[in-house]
């Protein structure tokens, strides 16, 4: 039988202690600017009338460039 360590703690490793350091502040980073900068959803006031306008407004008309090339 192989002698067993005494229930090692994950946590004892320096690697893995470092490394959820960093995950915990680029969390807090994260969580931060979020709520700073997107705490609200920012819609246009005219946000609806500009979306209908451009799905159901009249069609596009062809630009008056011709595109294809002419024979000389």
């Amino acid at each position: 039988m192989s002698a067993r360590q005494p229930s090692a703690s994950v946590w004892r490793i320096p690697l893995v202690r470092e490394i959820a350091v960093i995950l915990l502040i680029k969390l807090t980073l994260l969580l931060s600017i979020k709520a700073i900068w997107f705490n609200e959803p920012t819609v246009p006031g005219d946000g609806q009338q500009r979306v209908e306008a451009h799905l159901f407004g009249p069609a596009a008309t062809p630009s008056s460039i011709p595109t294809e090339e002419k024979p000389r």
